[in-house]
């Protein structure tokens, strides 16, 4: 399995194809805002607008409360098959290019992949990934931000707060199927045992970074799938970079793309290469340097 995994590994996606496009932005370059919040988007038109409509309605509110307050929000159209391009872009009209960028691939990268094309272009000193559904409320950010401020001082300017569906757990357990129980404690083991172990949910698609944790972490992030957010804090656990785990507000949105068992086999699998590769020297940590 070891061989297999080694052999098998790939190499990281080229920066300069996601970072430098012309006078793109790019995460190299010194901070210009105080926030960038970047939204994977996979045919999400239905679920888009209610997301955008909050996140963008709060941070206009906080903007007209703190003048020194900046921010973006860089949806990242991940080879969408609907309109969800279209749905963006009428935000980006709406509140101009500047507050909201739209970056379209080509093809599905999966989740990862579309995180690490906006953070690796966003503007801003903190990093928030959100996810397009909107179930975690927006207003929470105020709770990761504490979290993340908690933390100081940082080393090296580096810290992540997560936000986390945790304390939900039994309830959730309640109104689930036996099998998608076992799948849950099954994942959750996997995670302990191989990747993270200090953090009870990792895969809460809310968390907030310095600039300088997103520059580290996301230069060396492989797997582009479901499981990008272990691999994401097990290199932040190896880098010493400090995380802290914030309870948030979550509400399950219909319209979930993840589907139970081949979705949970598929993470399963990441898991487990995640390990060995690091393990056997396939994938290796490497420092970044900001301009």
């Amino acid at each position: 399995i070891c061989a297999i995994a080694h052999v098998t590994a790939k190499t990281m996606p080229h920066e300069g194809a996601e970072c430098r496009r012309g006078s793109a932005p790019s995460i190299h370059d010194p901070a210009t805002k105080e926030l960038s919040v970047v939204v994977p988007s996979y045919n999400e038109e239905n679920r888009l607008p209610l997301m955008m409509d909050e996140a963008l309605d709060y941070l206009e509110k906080r903007q007209k409360q703190d003048l020194s307050f900046t921010y973006e929000v860089i949806v990242v159209n991940d080879g969408s098959k609907d309109q969800t391009a279209k749905v963006a872009e009428e935000y980006c009209k709406k509140y101009g290019s500047d507050k909201v960028r739209v970056i379209s691939l080509e093809k599905n990268r999966g989740k990862g992949g579309a995180v690490r094309t906006g953070v690796f272009s966003s503007r801003g000193k903190k990093i928030l990934m959100a996810d397009a559904d909107g179930a975690t409320k927006f207003a929470d950010i105020e709770k990761v931000e504490e979290g993340l401020k908690n933390l100081q001082p940082w080393p090296k300017g580096m810290a992540i707060s997560c936000g986390s569906r945790a304390h939900l757990e039994k309830d959730s357990i309640a109104k689930r199927s036996y099998f998608r129980t076992l799948l849950m404690y099954g994942f959750h083991f996997l995670v302990w045992f191989l990747c993270v172990k200090e953090i009870r949910d990792t895969q809460c698609g809310f968390k907030l970074l310095t600039r300088e944790a997103a520059l580290q972490t996301f230069s060396n992030l492989h797997i582009e799938r479901w499981a990008f957010d272990v691999e994401l804090l097990y290199i932040a656990q190896c880098l010493k970079i400090p995380i802290a785990e914030v309870a948030v507000n979550w509400t399950e949105i219909e319209g979930s793309k993840l589907v139970p068992f081949w979705s949970w086999l598929q993470m399963g699998r990441d898991l487990l290469f995640i390990r060995l590769r690091y393990m056997t020297g396939a994938w290796k940590l490497e420092a970044k340097k900001c301009n």
